[in-house]
């Protein structure tokens, strides 16, 4: 049956449509705003330019932007293929012309997915795993918030008070509370270990007594007030709150995100591999978009997982394998982690490791061999719809 081809080029606010033939002609050029009654009218009219023909649709986003734009689609039962932006930028250096319009993105778009065979298809996920996608995502902002905060307050306590920046370990609440009430060796040494110690304990700090005594400590080695030492432990006391609440925020969030995952289906299986907890599991949830129906085999996971390696030969070259450059960071994220705690925890995955190193696989190298390993472990768990176990299950006599 005969085809036309529609590519989507996303914006912020506008949406820019453009339509092509089975010979590449353009049928249809229209720029829509984000609006419901707008998209749905650019979607009836390329469907009344089909005429019977079917309709692929193409677009450089999977989620985000253009997430009403692909709810429509996916709603008028239409085919939606996924071009990544990377690819429309490479892509466009071989069509004539220099400039960059929505339009000219749309029309590459569009004419890609008419030649290409390799674009992945958009499927709607479970409920769960847009819910997990969006938790994580905002899990992750979080975390990287936070990393900044914590190594700002680091730097600003070793402008002002090195002694104490070795001996704390700021990503810790303890250490964190302490910082809110006391910032400076004069501060810290007239107060004392045992006053500090009741000052922490009843902030409910564990160990009260040993921070106090290495805070006190650190005091002692330092007897020189910086320039500035006032405005710098007024910017450590905020920053060591702005952490506290950050932390606070990220507890929160992960406790939404333990609740939602442990309601998909696929929970207790995904829980069974050893070294995936519920915020790796959750993130592999939202990756997979619910399923592993988007995946024809183990492989085409991990090369979307990018766990397995591409090859880069050239002339007299060969078995020359490389990083692949197109793929799913979190997932491998969630391999790569899940490997390296595993490690730690699993005998049979320790096995493996012990033999890739004595192979003459550096660590990193051991551990994506172990990663890649895994992909055909849960792919098989979740066809069998059954969990891990350390030793294989019996197999009958035959």
């Amino acid at each position: 049956m005969s085809r036309i081809w529609a590519g989507i080029d996303s914006g912020k606010g506008h949406r820019h449509g453009l339509v092509l033939d089975a010979d590449g002609k353009t049928l249809l050029s229209r720029r829509v705003a984000n609006d419901e009654p707008e998209l749905l009218k650019l979607i009836g009219d390329v469907l009344d330019l089909a005429d019977g023909r079917e309709v692929t649709w193409a677009i450089d986003m999977t989620g985000g932007e253009p997430a009403l734009l692909l709810a429509l689609l996916v709603n008028h039962g239409q085919e939606v293929l996924y071009m990544p932006g990377r690819l429309v930028n490479r892509a466009s250096d071989g069509y004539r012309g220099e400039g960059k319009t929505d339009a000219r993105d749309a029309y590459v778009i569009a004419d890609q997915a008419r030649m290409r065979r390799d674009l992945r298809p958009i499927r709607p996920g479970d409920e769960a795993a847009v819910e997990l996608k969006l938790l994580t995502g905002r899990r992750a902002d979080l975390v990287e918030d936070r990393t900044r905060v914590v190594n700002r307050l680091r730097g600003t306590l070793l402008s002002m008070f090195p002694a104490l920046e070795r001996s704390l370990d700021v990503t810790n609440t303890g250490p964190l509370k302490l910082l809110t009430g006391y910032q400076t060796p004069a501060a810290i040494r007239r107060i004392g270990v045992t006053r500090l110690t009741t000052w922490l304990a009843n902030r409910k700090v564990r160990n009260a007594r040993a921070l106090a005594e290495a805070a006190v400590e650190a005091a002692e080695r330092q007897h020189t007030a910086v320039p500035g030492e006032e405005t710098i432990a007024k910017l450590a006391h905020t920053l060591a709150e702005e952490v506290m609440a950050l932390n606070e925020q990220i507890r929160e969030l992960d406790k939404l995100i333990k609740g939602r995952f442990r309601e998909h289906e696929l929970a207790d299986i995904i829980l069974s591999v050893p070294g995936i907890g519920t915020v790796l599991g959750a993130e592999f949830l939202a990756a997979i978009r619910g399923s592993l129906d988007e995946f024809d085999s183990p492989d085409a996971l991990a090369a979307f997982a990018g766990v397995a390696p591409a090859p880069r030969d050239s002339g007299k070259v060969s078995g020359n394998l490389h990083r692949p450059i197109a793929y799913h960071r979190r997932l491998q994220r969630v391999f790569y982690t899940s490997a390296l705690v595993s490690v730690r925890y699993d005998p049979n995955s320790r096995k493996f490791y012990d033999r890739k190193r004595a192979e003459g696989k550096k660590h990193v190298q051991a551990v994506l061999a172990l990663a890649r390993r895994r992909v055909n472990v849960i792919w098989a768990l979740i066809r069998d719809r059954r969990c891990y176990e350390v030793a294989p299950p019996a197999t009958a006599a035959a």
